[in-house]
């Protein structure tokens, strides 16, 4: 959990570190050529103007200071723990480790000098170089900081635990989360087996209810994780929850004092000293997950530029042909039952949901969901916008904020939630998205059965390139209008 996080944040740290001494370099060329000019000390070697080319030149002249440069100072910066614990080392200590870094790079290049025979290599460069590289290095960590403290104020990144077990262990177990709050980690609440619990508070966190109660508040509350912080003898009292959570798409740890390890192919990991036990209903490394989203803000930023005058069509037409607002805004359920805000071009006249339980008995859908192949409360213009799914356009907006995805299932209203299956309830372990299978597969023509089906078919055989090959069918889909009414 925590441990695959920060081996994540660790590998992001050094690419960033690498620019920097990158972007070091080639400012200490620019900034040393203009020293020497001003205060009259001279030519430096090989730096023959200042320009792109003089820059290649020297480099060229310079490779070995060049290609050892990046190896040293994360080599160094490794040894000495900058990329260890990166979310709880202040910067006071970070600005140490990198003083240090600092001191023995700047022993081993001029070992480098002395054993390649650079005698032309400019000491005022390596000096400069060092001083620039070390002010980068404490600026991108400070922002880092920054960057991470604002993220999880704003309540993204945020992981929702519900702890299972009070004893010594589970006190100590909140206490070690109370101090890594900036990793993201929220307790939402506490079980326990035990009579008379109920509602008692445990280190500032309230008991919710014993373990026959966890279905019930997963509904209730979101949770993303539940964790069993238990001892031994309760293995064979916890196994319907376990179940219960696996049905529900949401991931269990547990930690217990198990120090000879004799399950088969079970993923241990730990979370500062406590060993945990996971179980995932879905399962994708972080550098994935980065890139999915990485990929959904950059599409989303392109669309909504490219789609600028086909919104404003869309706008003026929908303001034109009927009254009220052009955006319909509804609350929809996200990942693990977040509720936001989704936005769409409204395609429907003013009081439509007003006017749903007239309809209810011609619906076409089997399940919670609402279908009508004419729904008369659906404009001329609105067909035309769901026919080619321009009226969805505007959930550009939520992929951006993150509250969905270019690629994930569909995100239902919290009603229809209410009425899933306990199985149909792990299509929410997910981020909702714009595509799916159920999409391309013929979306309104399919029953809602089998429409569960394809989502956890989604959720179960993810990867990047099934994102990308749903993409490309959605295309074809959207030209055609295949499936929508």
């Amino acid at each position: 959990m925590v441990k695959e996080k920060e081996a994540f944040l660790g590998s992001v740290a050094k690419v960033v570190d690498s620019l920097c001494i990158v972007i070091s370099f080639v400012g200490s060329y620019f900034i040393t050529f203009y020293i020497r000019d001003i205060y009259a000390l001279g030519e430096m070697a090989y730096a023959i103007s200042p320009n792109l080319y003089g820059l290649f030149y020297f480099a060229q002249k310079n490779v070995i200071i060049v290609v050892s440069s990046i190896p040293i100072w994360l080599l160094l910066l490794s040894a000495l723990g900058s990329y260890k614990d990166i979310r709880t080392r202040t910067f006071a200590r970070e600005s140490a480790t990198i003083l240090t870094a600092a001191a023995f790079a700047t022993l081993g290049f001029g070992s480098l000098i002395f054993l390649f025979k650079l005698t032309l290599t400019s000491r005022l460069f390596i000096g400069i170089n060092s001083g620039i590289t070390i002010a980068l290095l404490m600026l991108a960590k400070l922002l880092q900081n920054k960057f991470f403290d604002y993220i999880h104020s704003q309540g993204y990144n945020q992981v929702n635990i519900l702890i299972v077990g009070t004893g010594k262990r589970a006190r100590d177990f909140i206490k070690v989360v109370k101090n890594h709050a900036n990793w993201g980690l929220k307790i939402v609440g506490l079980i326990d087996d035990e009579h008379g619990m109920y509602g008692k508070e445990i280190e500032g966190f309230r008991v919710l209810g014993r373990l026959q109660d966890i279905p019930f508040i997963l509904h209730r509350i979101v949770v993303d994780r539940v964790i069993f912080v238990v001892p031994r003898l309760w293995l064979n009292r916890i196994d319907d929850a376990i179940l219960a959570c696996e049905r529900e798409g949401i991931s269990t740890s547990i930690s217990m004092d198990l120090y000879n390890l004799r399950i088969a192919k079970v993923r241990q990991t730990d979370f500062s000293g406590f060993p945990l036990l996971e179980f995932e209903t879905f399962s994708a490394k972080q550098w994935q997950l980065f890139l999915k989203r990485t990929i959904d803000i950059v599409l989303s930023i392109i669309l909504l530029i490219v789609f600028v005058p086909l919104i404003l069509v869309a706008v003026i037409s929908v303001k034109t042909s009927s009254k009220g607002p052009v955006l319909f805004s509804q609350i929809r359920s996200g990942l693990n039952g977040r509720k936001f805000q989704l936005f769409k071009f409204r395609t429907m006249i003013v009081g439509a949901e007003m006017k749903k339980r007239e309809l209810d008995k011609m619906n076409e859908m089997e399940g919670p969901v609402f279908k009508i192949k004419k729904d008369p409360r659906i404009t001329s213009v609105g067909r035309i916008l769901r026919k080619f799914s321009i009226d969805e356009i505007p959930q550009l907006i939520n992929v951006l904020k993150g509250d969905m995805s270019i690629v994930g299932p569909r995100p239902p209203l919290p009603v229809e939630v209410e009425l899933y299956k306990m199985w149909q309830r792990r299509r929410l372990s997910l981020k909702p998205g714009l595509t799916c299978i159920w999409q391309v597969s013929g979306r309104n023509t399919i029953q809602f059965e089998k429409w569960m089906e394809m989502d956890l078919e989604y959720i179960d055989h993810w990867s990047l390139w099934l994102d990308i090959k749903i993409l490309f069918k959605t295309i074809f889909v959207v030209l055609f209008g295949y499936g929508a009414s």
